[in-house]
């Protein structure tokens, strides 16, 4: 088996095995471990997991919002990219501008009501139709404040200047690759307030050695079996474009976390996951015609290869 799986699934028996009970901000209860790390040797193949199909257009497109230092979903929607719409949604509803049924505690009623669930995903199509169609609607209700894609191309500093922590990194990375400086932070204690999400990966850094780069990512808050296997995919592929920008091969992806947790409603899916073999990993492709990584799109980023067991569906804790 190959080691990126292998330290994933090992993340998956530890957690259940290992950890703690604990109570959570959505209700849903967790099991937890705080403190652990992950080595993921990017030369094996690309890091996305095949016991269970990972949808990589849906990670690709959410990486390049951040690159693009967009914080709207309507970008996303555009891209048939679904994974953010809720933290909007939930604003919405609890606005004073929303005049539709109550739609709070939607976790907890949906799991009972079928008729509940049903009328959500109604308001939720309208939601995101306006946001689609109706510019002032999205500007005011698919913007997510000041999370990841602010504060790496475009962090506000006391004296009202605007970093491109980004791109700064990048520079350093081709000018002085021994640095021990190059970070990126989305972890911004003056905006956590104005965040429909805290960021959960806080933040970055990248090294560079023997022509390779490696980078290393701080999560201080991660669900194991839907978030943390698009985290892998999304850094690793970072670093890829990184690379590939900087003339570099790629070199360790390291996933250190903070508190990892399984929900107590993932855990047979979890145990369905970990009966499966491991399978071949992919093979990433860029298009090379694209030196910079501000100039990626969607279709410049290709998968050969990527042959998984199928999808494992789970609820999503908002």
């Amino acid at each position: 088996m190959h080691t990126s799986e292998q330290a994933y699934l090992q993340l998956l028996k530890d957690c259940l095995e290992n950890g703690e009970r604990k109570e959570d901000r959505t209700g849903t209860g967790t099991i937890s471990i705080f403190g652990y790390q992950m080595r993921f040797p990017l030369a094996e193949g690309f890091p996305l997991l095949t016991t269970k199909r990972v949808p990589f257009k849906l990670v690709a497109s959410e990486l390049l919002w951040f690159i693009k230092g967009d914080t709207n979903i309507k970008y996303l929607l555009q891209h048939n990219n679904n994974i953010w719409n809720e933290w909007a949604f939930k604003r919405w509803v609890e606005s004073e501008d929303y005049q539709g049924p109550d739609m709070t505690n939607f976790g907890l009623r949906s799991q009972q009501d079928e008729a509940f669930a049903k009328l959500y995903e109604e308001q939720l199509d309208q939601f995101k139709e306006r946001v689609l169609h109706e510019d002032e609607f999205a500007a005011k209700y698919g913007e997510l404040g000041d999370v990841y894609g602010k504060q790496w191309r475009a962090w506000r500093t006391t004296q009202n200047d605007v970093i491109d922590q980004l791109a700064d990194v990048i520079k350093t990375i081709k000018q002085n690759p021994d640095s021990r400086r190059m970070i990126v932070s989305a972890w911004n204690p003056e905006d956590i307030p104005s965040m429909a999400l805290p960021p959960c990966h806080t933040m970055f850094q990248f090294y560079v050695s023997g022509g390779k780069l490696s980078c290393q990512l701080y999560q201080r808050s991660g669900d194991i079996f839907l978030g943390i296997p698009f985290n892998i995919a999304s850094y690793a592929l970072l670093t890829h474009l990184i690379a590939h920008e900087c003339g570099l091969e790629v070199g360790d992806f390291i996933h250190t976390l903070g508190d990892a947790h399984i929900y107590l409603n993932h855990v047979e899916q979890i145990k369905t996951q970990l009966a499966r073999e491991p399978r071949a990993l992919p093979k990433l492709v860029l298009n090379t015609d694209k030196t910079s990584v501000f100039d990626f799109e969607l279709e410049d980023l290709k998968l050969e290869g990527y042959d998984p067991h199928p999808t494992i569906k789970a609820p999503v804790a908002v």
